[in-house]
């Protein structure tokens, strides 16, 4: 069990069990409970802070979605996590990235589905075939989207005009692009390469963990990867001034990724990206887990946040 070294703050709404705030082992948790959005639903906010963290300097910002899973496993209902405070504290020690600190932006639960799915993508898609995303479902039978309203632009918008400025107005960071970055794994990773695509003044880099390149869980008869490959071709972020990680395991869910990532991996190259802006990396035998992403969390950090 890692000792309790957090902060709670009651920010635009009331302050939950000590239980929902992670405990980390190196560094400091300020955790947000219910930050309420114009946007979209309230979630909890942790922002990790490095051991040492002082508001006389300046610091990069990551924001990481999925966030309850990032720090604390003793929360989260797999009983996984990143591991971050861990990482990110090697790597500052070392002196090998950037003094930085971590937002992670909890999810919705029931409608992570809708926040996280690219929405201009799937617009583009024909109501007919829609309707083969919307009534998708899990292998346990239960529908992956709880409404047929898609969100992520609107997401997206909770992060960039809400989340960002409260963050770069209450800590001593560094605002602008090439010192803000946004990462996540599965959806998380689906939404991230979307929000760099949609904010390319915001976001300099972007970490897609084991992207989740269907939507749902099947490749069959599934018309959204076609429209997100639409999507990406236009929309690219400039080679000139982004950075972007992706990875994917060959095990569980991983095990679809793999011709979806090297379509993508190809316009990547059309668009101008070469090794010194653009990772792509597979893992053999890795499965679609925190535990997965913990074990390699460090390549796609120091691609970003390093020192070279």
């Amino acid at each position: 069990m890692k000792p309790v070294l957090v902060i709670s703050i009651i920010i635009c709404g009331s302050i939950n069990s000590i239980a929902q705030t992670p405990k980390v082992s190196t560094g400091t948790i300020r955790h947000y409970d219910k930050f309420t959005s114009k946007f979209v639903a309230p979630r909890n906010i942790d922002v990790w802070l490095p051991d040492g963290y002082d508001s006389l300097k300046k610091y990069t910002v990551l924001y990481m979605h999925d966030g309850k899973s990032l720090f604390d496993s003793s929360i989260v209902w797999n009983h996984q996590e990143w591991g971050v405070d861990e990482v990110f504290s090697k790597l500052l020690t070392e002196k090998k990235i950037k003094d930085c600190m971590v937002v992670g932006i909890w999810n919705s639960e029931n409608t992570r589905h809708n926040e996280y799915l690219p929405q201009k993508p799937f617009e583009t898609i024909s109501d007919s075939k829609k309707q083969t995303i919307l009534k998708a479902k899990r292998i346990s039978g239960q529908n992956v989207f709880v409404s047929y309203q898609i969100q992520s632009d609107n997401y997206l918008r909770f992060v960039v005009q809400e989340l960002k400025p409260f963050i770069d107005s209450n800590f001593s960071t560094l605002p602008d692009r090439q010192n803000t970055f946004i990462a996540g794994s599965s959806m998380g990773g689906l939404i991230s390469i979307y929000a760099i695509c949609e904010y390319p003044e915001i976001f300099g880099g972007a970490a897609c963990l084991s992207t989740h390149w269907t939507g749902i869980f099947r490749a069959d008869n599934n018309p959204f990867p076609a429209a997100m490959m639409k999507y990406l071709k236009r929309h690219l972020p400039s080679p000139q001034n982004h950075k972007i990680y992706f990875d994917h395991g060959t095990a569980t869910l991983d095990s679809l990724y793999k011709p979806y990532q090297q379509r993508v991996d190809k316009k990547m190259i059309r668009k101008g990206f070469s090794s010194n802006n653009w990772m792509t990396r597979e893992y053999p035998g890795a499965d679609h887990s925190e535990s997965a992403w913990n074990k390699r969390l460090e390549i796609p950090v120091l691609f970003l946040l390093g020192y070279y």
